[in-house]
């Protein structure tokens, strides 16, 4: 546990072995016993706990010390922009223009800190140690790493529990790298912890594919690092399986193409549970996002050019071990040929673990909230479709509680680090009680930016089709995170 705390006048700290809280904090809870109605409402010198410290939960951080709010950011690594860092190899479809969230940067000008030129596309990277460290180094015990949230309620109530429920504080349950535990007191709470931590398995039924869990040390969930040397003697000479359809299996495909061309006998083997259809590869030299345009013509490339064989209509029911390589059995009863390692790009969905004493209205179908599913949902939906939202469509039944960020979106394939700026602005807002700026829409979106992701980047041919797009070409924007598959 950290040696120091914020100071907060009514916070009450918990561990499981005693009571550490501020002398008027004892006083308070002594009266909360006696069931002083005065007392039950005084929460709100308490801190909006911020769970995650990625772009949208810095952001949020951000976003509330501007309203004059107190945030507590608990993050589970060790570092800002955990996740982020994970995919660093990646450079991002937005400028540096797009990526910073506009309290951020007054938040950080300050200090000294310098944005980066606008024009220029961050490599995932670029954006952790440039803009997500600074920031939290900024907000200071604002932040707190390696702290792990576990749990979230009432204090006091299950979710069973009615009775004068809203009027109690949140209780956030904590697990701190050196293994002590902690409960913190919130007035409000935004989950901001993304989707990262949690893939979805290969099993076109969403589950695990049998043997799966068994084959785990030859699966990959993420797209590699092919420029690590480790990491292309794993593949190098190799036949692989890709799984997935979006913006990750995009940036495999082309980037084990490059690596076939130096090294004989390397194979991707694309495997998609839907057919080819002409938007299969996006809408190449026409896409408004022209980074993502050259994505899906360098993943066409790969499977024109032989480097990938493409394998449609298979769901994925079974992986067997056959003389030292894998074999994957669809659901229709085919079998491919055996491979030696498995790319699953699949997509992600949310953890909903340690949230679930919580009351969230959830769509039944992404496990978004059930104002937002609607406009994001992939079996409705092309690209395009959703616009700039905020606290209105993240509400739940359990009041001040939101989830925010590629987490809002739950399984939905893709999501705009500019949209979860607008998220958390809008919420940030409602909590100091400015109902006004909460419900007024300050972002403008291009119609098909909500396709944005982050992957291959080719500078030559992003600046012919920019050059191509002329003035009018919309800007290209980011996904948030490594790019989910099965996008539009």
């Amino acid at each position: 546990m950290p040696s120091s705390l914020p100071r907060y006048s009514t916070n009450i700290y918990v561990d499981v072995h005693r009571i550490k809280c501020h002398a008027d904090a004892e006083v308070i809870d002594k009266r909360r016993n006696k069931g002083d109605p005065a007392v039950s409402t005084s929460t709100t010198t308490l801190p909006v706990l911020v769970i995650g410290a990625g772009p949208i939960g810095l952001a949020a951080a951000a976003q509330l010390t501007a309203r004059g709010l107190e945030p507590l950011v608990l993050e589970s690594g060790s570092s800002a922009g955990s996740a982020v860092r994970e995919w660093s190899h990646v450079r991002l479809f937005s400028t540096w223009a797009e990526v910073v969230d506009p309290a951020a940067e007054k938040l950080l000008a300050p200090t000294g800190w310098v944005q980066p030129d606008g024009a220029t596309y961050p490599t995932g990277g670029d954006w952790a140690e440039q803009y997500l460290q600074p920031l939290a180094d900024v907000l200071g015990d604002r932040v707190r790493f390696g702290a792990t949230v576990t749990g979230v309620s009432r204090t006091g109530r299950d979710r069973v529990v009615d009775a004068d429920r809203a009027e109690q504080p949140f209780t956030v349950h904590v697990t701190y790298a050196d293994g002590t535990e902690e409960r913190i007191l919130a007035r409000a709470v935004i989950d901001a912890s993304g989707t990262w931590s949690t893939p979805s398995p290969l099993g076109g039924d969403g589950l695990p594919a049998l043997g799966e869990r068994a084959a785990a040390d030859r699966i990959s969930y993420r797209v590699p690092d092919f420029k690590d040397l480790a990491v292309r003697a794993r593949y190098a000479g190799k036949r692989t399986a890709i799984v997935g359809s979006g913006a990750s299996a995009f940036t495999a495909l082309a980037s084990l193409a490059q690596l076939a061309k130096d090294e004989p006998g390397t194979h991707a083997v694309w495997i998609l549970r839907r057919g080819i259809s002409g938007s299969t590869f996006g809408g190449g030299a026409s896409d408004q996002l022209p980074a993502r345009g050259a994505l899906g013509l360098a993943a066409k490339a790969a499977v024109d050019h032989g480097y990938a064989t493409a394998v449609t209509g298979f769901r994925t029911y079974e992986i067997v071990h056959q003389d030292g390589r894998l074999v994957l059995a669809g659901e229709d009863g085919r079998r491919l040929d055996p491979v030696d390692e498995v790319i699953g790009l699949t997509g992600f969905r949310p953890d909903l673990s340690f949230v679930d004493e919580l009351r969230l209205a959830l769509d039944e179908r992404l496990q978004a909230p059930v104002e937002l599913a609607p406009l994001i949902d992939p079996n409705v939906h092309s690209c395009g479709t959703v616009y700039p939202h905020g606290v209105g469509e993240l509400s739940h039944p359990e009041q001040d509680v939101y989830l925010a960020g590629m987490k809002s979106y739950g399984r939905a394939p893709t999501f705009l680090a500019m949209t979860g700026y607008e998220q958390v602005r809008s919420i940030a807002a409602a909590l100091a009680g400015d109902q006004d700026a909460a419900e007024r829409v300050e972002l403008t979106l291009p119609e098909t930016g909500v396709c944005g992701g982050a992957g291959l980047f080719d500078e030559a041919a992003a600046q012919e089709s920019q050059a191509d797009a002329g003035c009018c070409g919309t800007p290209a924007l980011v996904q948030l995170g490594a790019p989910a598959s099965g996008g539009c």
